[in-house]
């Protein structure tokens, strides 16, 4: 069930379920709450699961705005404070799990633990139609991918889609293509525009944390990907392993870049194992900053 509040004068969607220790679901570009379903009520058993539509995104509001990650992250601290919340575990999904980067750097004393699943952030590769929607000319060209003949096209074109290898999306062809369907509706499509040109261009993805990873030092993080993820390839997880010393690393062997659908039950259960390790002290930020990075940078690729 949705519950919504008006923060600076724009309706912000959520779910909330459960009892106990605070734990903060981010969801990806294009994507709402609702991807967090299957998990959701598994999580609610031990913990309050929080799970917002990022402003532009599902049932959130969708205005002429700044869709920067520092924004959403913004955002998500202040739903926070409305709804009482202190300090929260961070779980962030692709474009989510850069938000729940940018989260833990801006608001350290507000983040416990942080898990990245499939994240953004931590090199430039990304699936080519994320480059292709920067360009010139991609507002019209969305608009009118999204008319009814072609949705029609589209959908008549899946079985043969699934068929040979769901068009370079596996098993997350279908999933997708509910997303796509949603850019019928102007609104939604120009906020994806706008949320997808502050972290990606041409080349690829150019918000990156790995000059910042340090900062994460002592912060309890996990990092679960899917072996077979088109949009952002698994090599990036070994790079935020490598980056972020004293992480735990899971991959999902079968899953693509949604491991909380393919899996559920352990995607669960290792956040929940996750959420019993110690949570993150308030760390001395400027010794933190002055002392910088102790090991040399991790390349995130060309």
């Amino acid at each position: 069930m949705l519950h919504f509040r008006d923060i600076h004068g724009y309706r912000r969607a959520y779910r909330i379920l459960g009892d106990g220790p605070p734990l903060l679901l981010v969801h990806g570009i294009g994507d709402s709450s609702a991807t967090w379903s299957s998990v959701l009520p598994l999580l609610a058993e031990r913990h309050t699961v929080i799970a917002p539509d990022l402003l532009g995104h599902g049932a959130s509001a969708k205005p002429r705005a700044d869709y920067a990650i520092g924004a959403f992250a913004c955002g998500l601290r202040d739903l926070l404070t409305t709804l009482g919340v202190d300090r929260v575990s961070v779980v962030g999904h692709s474009l989510g799990g850069g938000v729940a980067m940018q989260f833990a750097y801006q608001f350290p004393e507000r983040c416990e633990r942080l898990a990245l699943v499939g994240s953004a952030g931590l090199g430039r590769e990304v699936h080519p139609a994320f480059r292709l929607v920067t360009g010139p000319g991609a507002g019209l060209g969305l608009s009118l991918l999204t008319t009814p003949p072609v949705r029609a096209a589209v959908r008549a074109a899946l079985p043969v889609l699934r068929a040979f290898g769901g068009a370079g999306l596996g098993g997350d062809l279908d999933y997708v293509h509910g997303r796509y369907l949603g850019f019928a509706d102007r609104s939604a499509r120009l906020a994806f525009l706008r949320t997808i040109r502050a972290g990606v261009d041409l080349r690829g993805q150019a918000i990156t944390m790995l000059d910042r990873s340090y900062l994460a030092r002592g912060l309890p993080t996990l990092v679960i990907w899917g072996a077979r993820d088109p949009i952002i390839p698994v090599r990036h997880a070994h790079v935020a392993h490598t980056a972020l010393p004293g992480s735990r690393l899971e991959i999902f062997p079968d899953a693509g870049h949604f491991p909380h659908h393919d899996d559920p039950e352990r995607f669960a259960a290792l956040v929940a194992e996750f959420m019993a390790v110690p949570a993150a002290g308030r760390a001395d930020w400027r010794e933190i900053l002055l002392r910088g990075r102790a090991t040399p940078e991790v390349s995130s690729g060309s």
